[in-house]
């Protein structure tokens, strides 16, 4: 099952990526956290280019604190449905 859930994470990442659509703000700071999420998991890092959509994206992560990689991945195939 975990794999399927890897290939079809990857797939729904690659589908956003390569997107030729505009994606609103607050919903790519959603793939950005969830991306994170599953890849990092709770290890927050600061970037050291401090600046405003830095802070947005580190906070967007910070909120799925404790949410376990499969359900961010789940997450984050669910919202790229919506494209």
């Amino acid at each position: 099952m975990e794999l399927d859930l890897d290939k079809e994470f990857k797939k729904a990442f690659d589908k956003i990526t390569k997107l030729n659509q505009q994606i609103a703000p607050d919903v790519k700071l959603k793939f950005y956290a969830y991306y994170k999420q599953a890849s990092c998991g709770n290890k927050f890092y600061f970037n050291r280019d401090v600046n405003l959509i830095n802070a947005f994206k580190l906070n967007a992560w910070i909120q799925l604190n404790g949410m376990s990689a499969d359900e961010a991945k789940k997450e984050y195939i669910k919202l790229s449905k919506q494209f």
